[in-house]
């Protein structure tokens, strides 16, 4: 029987040890890719492996801005509901930049981050996410990782080490991904989305922001694939392959007042309590649905009206009661009404 006890003991001590060591693995990797930027809330590394799994750009959009996907949780006006990210297009030949951007006001537009797709003279496609300078710091660069030819084991080695023998790594081409083959078709068409501030898809809800540690474990898989950003260690050693577009595209970067004085004042460097953030517009962002309030508002009008009507039974009951006598008072009647009835007959 005591050995038994030990034995559970153990068992008990040992998975407790190994939950304490994943969880701390977890925290450790979640201080590590904190930035203590607005770019926190929206993982850069989800985004680009997101793009690259989408047909259009239409539905890039569609699919960043889902609450289901979980991707986005960035929230620039500081109101604790997610902001709605539009995909806008620039195209020179061969060379995209495609721009993520949020109206944080009303004529304040703040970019997020660029993604650059490239084809050079060999033909072959390159692919790029850069983060703005405003949310992610400066040479916040990510891409997929390249593959690692496999180690083949030589056959006259006499040595006493083990051989360890790997695999190749699985590469993915970009050339063949569903959104470049769309964008180098003859049918693509640029895209410009038609949304502004207070004016949204129908399929676009709001929704609250959730903590970083539950944000950022929800998305850290899509790392695996990708490598770059800096995450405080030393500097990112990813350069921006498309220097013409990407130049291009910083003459007309757009910024927002609100981002920059929220950054300044230390308001994005965590979302662990949302509602216990300063919100800068609480009340002035526009819902996607805007029509549907008034009907909300009209309810308590309507309820009156019900009201109202429930008094005209109370007055019909009366008319009903006093019918009531005279029905029970009928077998009198009818002993009567015969020889009334029958004096007229006759």
């Amino acid at each position: 029987m005591n050995i038994k006890i030990g034995f559970l003991i153990a068992i008990f001590l040992i998975a407790f040890t190994s939950l304490n060591a994943q969880e701390s693995s977890t925290n450790k990797d979640s201080d590590t890719t904190l930035l203590g930027l607005p770019g926190d809330n929206l993982d850069l590394y989800a985004v680009l492996d997101l793009f690259q799994k989408s047909k259009t750009i239409e539905e890039f959009e569609k699919s960043l801005n889902d609450k289901e996907t979980g991707i986005n949780n960035l929230d620039l006006d500081l109101d604790e509901k997610v902001d709605f990210i539009k995909i806008d297009t620039k195209q020179e030949k061969d060379d995209f930049v495609f721009v993520l951007q949020v109206d944080v006001l009303k004529g304040e537009i703040q970019d997020v981050a660029a993604i650059l797709v490239s084809k050079g003279e060999d033909k072959k496609v390159t692919l790029q996410i850069v983060g703005d300078e405003e949310l992610y710091g400066k040479d916040y660069v990510i891409e997929p990782k390249s593959g690692t030819p496999a180690v083949t084991a030589n056959p006259a080695y006499i040595g006493t080490d083990t051989v360890v023998v790997s695999q190749p790594a699985t590469v993915v081409i970009i050339e063949s991904e569903p959104i470049i083959q769309y964008v180098y078709s003859p049918v693509y068409v640029p895209y410009y989305p038609p949304y502004y501030y207070g004016y949204y898809p129908p399929y676009y809800h709001p929704y609250p922001v959730v903590s970083f540690h539950v944000y950022f474990g929800r998305n850290s898989y899509h790392h695996h694939h990708y490598h770059g950003g800096h995450h405080h260690h030393g500097g990112n050693t990813v350069i921006v392959h498309n220097h013409n577009s990407y130049n291009n595209y910083n003459r007309s970067r757009h910024t927002s007042n609100t981002v920059h004085h929220n950054k300044n004042n230390g308001n994005y460097r965590s979302n662990k309590q949302p509602s216990q953030r300063p919100s800068t517009q609480p009340s002035k962002r526009p819902q996607s649905k805007p029509a549907q309030r008034p009907k909300n508002k009209k309810q308590p009008s309507h309820k009156p009206n019900t009201h109202q009507a429930k008094p005209a039974p109370k007055q019909h009951q009366p008319s009903t009661r006093q019918a009531t006598p005279q029905h029970r008072t009928q077998p009198q009647q009818r002993s009567a009404r015969p020889q009334k009835s029958g004096g007229r007959r006759r």
